[in-house]
């Protein structure tokens, strides 16, 4: 393995505030939320009825007819988002050869609604009825699979499960295949199951909102949290090998992915606290970076009292009190599962580009937390270097650092 440097070239978003990277990056400088009552089913029988939808998606305007009847919506989404992130990146995959290109991403749940929809009609109407599609339609690897298929990649692939804490981890296992030598990964994640099974899948981890009102559902390092709100969609973005980005002329390099690190939670009970700090130091260690050169921390922001106050001790340990701004642009979106960090990640790198950092809107700093959370409005900054945290549901907590390339 040698020290390549990888660096993102292209980015493609689904998020609930925005289709689109530019919509996007337009809704989060606003304060605009995607975030309002269920309407993909029936929730009125269910404690949480707000989720993070998507409006005004049709996958028959972006893919083949043929692909549509084997696809879950989490993986028409990928699909679509894999496209722009190319687009973005000036990448024509058939112009690349193919064992030279891989695909990485993360899942949370897989394909649930398809899974649902094709167990509904198993029981009602017996098995000769159930997609044959079903075999892969729900499968946790399907989005990279399928990626891959379309664009004709068949280099190092493959799929990370561990929650919120995935779509790290999965750029993660893209830089390591970039260092193997593989010039381009496509990676990150997106996460869709806003249906009946997937959310009483959710509900089951007792960190669910039970708030009616979008605006004061979801509020991390408030007095009032008490959970988050679901949502769907993510970010797909193109890593490369920065040598073959500069011979091949891209487009631009928004950041290089610079260091990453994992590292898991003692057991309930222990005694023994989060293993966040450490994820962080190892991080900025593996990027050979210190504290201040960090501009901002894209935080996890699980709005569970005990979980911010976690985060907020291990930022402020790392960073001093008030050391560094912080900001939860996912309260806007919903938590995305294993497409939140990878989209934090899209965001960070569009700071970066821009020199603004967005905001975390409703929320309210509780006085428990010395942190310098970025609220309401955007805020002007020379954005030099990012942090982004996740936390998955069991202990996994990830971080990684994305900074301006040095030359």
């Amino acid at each position: 393995m040698n020290d390549a440097t990888t660096v993102v070239t292209g980015l493609g978003v689904a998020a609930p505030n925005g289709l689109g990277l530019e919509p996007y990056w337009s809704a989060a400088l606003a304060g605009r939320g995607g975030i309002g009552p269920v309407t993909r089913f029936d929730a009125s029988g269910y404690p949480a009825r707000l989720a993070g939808e998507i409006d005004g998606f049709a996958a028959e305007d972006h893919l083949p007819s043929r692909l549509l009847p084997q696809t879950d919506r989490m993986t028409q989404l990928a699909l679509v988002g894999a496209d722009w992130a190319l687009q973005d990146a000036g990448i024509v995959p058939a112009e690349l050869p193919e064992y030279d290109m891989g695909v990485i991403t993360a899942s949370h749940s897989g394909g649930f609604e398809f899974g649902q929809n094709e167990l509904r009609a198993l029981w009602s109407k017996g098995g000769r009825y159930v997609s044959a599609y079903q075999s892969f339609a729900w499968f946790y690897a399907v989005n990279s699979g399928q990626v891959s298929i379309r664009n004709g990649m068949r280099g190092p692939s493959g799929v990370v499960v561990s929650d919120q804490a995935g779509g790290l981890d999965a750029l993660a296992q893209a830089r390591r295949q970039i260092r193997r030598g593989t010039p381009v990964v496509v990676s990150g994640a997106v996460d869709a199951s806003i249906c009946p099974w997937g959310w009483v899948a959710q509900w089951a981890s007792g960190r669910i909102s039970r708030g009616t009102d979008p605006t004061r559902a979801y509020l991390p390092f408030d007095d009032e949290a008490a959970g988050h709100v679901p949502g769907e969609g993510g970010a797909l973005l193109v890593l490369e090998e920065a040598g073959h980005a500069r011979e091949r002329g891209a487009c631009q390099v928004y950041a290089e992915l610079a260091g990453h690190s994992a590292t898991f939670d003692p057991r309930p009970g222990s005694g023994r606290g989060s293993a966040l700090q450490r994820a962080v130091e190892q991080a900025l260690a593996d990027a050979d970076a210190v504290p201040d050169e960090v501009d901002v921390v894209f935080a996890d922001a699980a709005a569970v009292p005990g979980l911010d106050r976690a985060e907020a001790e291990a930022i402020t340990k790392v960073f001093g009190p008030r050391g560094v701004p912080v900001t939860a642009p996912k309260t806007m979106t919903g938590r995305l599962y294993s497409g939140a960090a990878p989209l934090d990640v899209a965001t960070a790198c569009l700071s970066i580009r821009d020199g603004v950092i967005p905001p975390t809107v409703h929320s309210s700093l509780s006085g428990a937390y010395d942190l310098d959370l970025v609220v309401d409005t955007p805020r002007a900054a020379t954005v030099g270097t990012a942090l982004v945290l996740a936390r998955g549901h069991g202990g996994f907590n990830s971080a990684v650092v994305v900074r301006v390339p040095r030359t």
